[in-house]
């Protein structure tokens, strides 16, 4: 089963469906076989962007630095709920927002993402026969 199996003008059928009252909330998510979680998260997004919430994103957003650091600040100082909080920034989850709290309380830089590649920090592991016969450097012994 694919992650995301519905089009955005079935999800606002089955906002609809709910909010009119001819199903009911559990109901829906049983018919349609999500959990109350996803159903929640599209209530949520509808109200806030309407039909372009229901959307599919086709690429990852890229937040800056200072936003990022403002919506961990807002919820380090207790003014919001994670919930208000991605609403607020338009974050796409709240578990973007987890990671980014992690990082900040593990005083790693919240630095905007660029898209590009990590460089490799961690080179390879080789095999003893690699190392026994690697040719030795000048000024090193064996």
């Amino acid at each position: 089963m694919s992650k995301e199996k519905y089009c955005a003008t079935e999800k606002l059928a089955i906002l609809e469906e709910v909010s009119s009252g001819k199903i009911g909330f559990i109901a829906a998510t049983k018919r349609y076989g999500m959990n109350k979680t996803t159903l929640m998260k599209w209530q949520r997004r509808y109200k806030l962007y309407g039909y372009e919430g229901l959307e599919r994103s086709t690429r990852n957003r890229s937040y800056s630095a200072e936003l990022k650091l403002q919506a961990v600040k807002d919820y380090v100082e207790g003014g919001l709920s994670k919930y208000r909080i991605i609403d607020k920034y338009r974050i796409s989850s709240t578990t973007q927002l987890s990671n980014w709290i992690k990082k900040y309380n593990g005083h790693s830089s919240l630095k905007a993402y660029k898209g590009e590649a990590q460089a490799m920090t961690k080179g390879r592991s080789t095999t003893w026969d690699e190392d026994r016969y690697r040719p030795l450097l000048p000024g090193t012994s064996a």
